[in-house]
């Protein structure tokens, strides 16, 4: 997995998102006898309303936890991210605003019936956003370093540093319950070792 990718579905998994990285899309050539890989989607993102935290056995069980507001996480709605990763400007590519793929990837995670996915895939391409008839949000987002200007475009921008800085002042904030975890993620996993090592040479 790319590293940009891999510190985005990182953060995206804090801010309790289950995520789908590097989504191939498929598409049939020739009359459908033949087919080939059209894109890949950097990042796909679903967050429940009301995603939170819980650790078993601690006194009254809940942690204090809020989502990132820059994510603009809405607070009583499920939320799609549709992102797109670079480890330059923040920028969509064409595949990413391409309808028959936005088609295929609501399809695919059954966002809406394929009645309703072409008219959801013009107001997401149109507006950036779009809700689906039941109820949840769906947000094209880029991921990327540098500053992006905001004209002309209607889609959200995350700054990578922001992303990095974010989950290190997650990991020190909560030290004392993460340090006890074993991480399989890779993002998390080699932060946690700087994170350990900096606090031993800090000793």
């Amino acid at each position: 997995m790319d590293n940009a990718v891999a510190l985005v579905q990182a953060y995206l998994h804090i801010n309790g998102y289950f995520s789908v990285a590097e989504y191939p899309v498929i598409e049939a050539v020739g009359r459908g006898k033949h087919y080939r890989m059209a894109t890949d989607l950097d990042i796909l993102a679903f967050r429940f309303p009301g995603a939170g935290r819980l650790i078993p056995g601690r006194e009254g069980d809940e942690m204090p936890y809020a989502p990132d507001p820059v994510l603009r996480c809405p607070h009583d709605q499920a939320d799609m991210l549709v992102g797109e990763v670079k480890e330059g400007h923040a920028a969509l590519n064409r595949a990413a605003t391409d309808p028959s793929v936005l088609r295929t990837m609501l399809a695919r995670f059954g966002c809406c019936s394929m009645h309703d996915s072409g008219h959801l895939v013009q107001q997401l391409i149109r507006k950036g956003k779009a809700t689906t008839p039941s109820g949840h949000r769906v947000r094209l987002v880029a991921f990327g370093s540098g500053a992006v200007s905001a004209e002309g475009r209607n889609y959200q921008v995350i700054d990578l540093g922001h992303v990095v800085q974010f989950l290190q002042e997650y990991l020190r904030q909560h030290w004392e319950v993460l340090h006890h975890a074993q991480f399989k993620d890779p993002a998390l996993g080699f932060l946690m070792t700087l994170e350990k090592a900096a606090g031993d040479s800090r000793r």
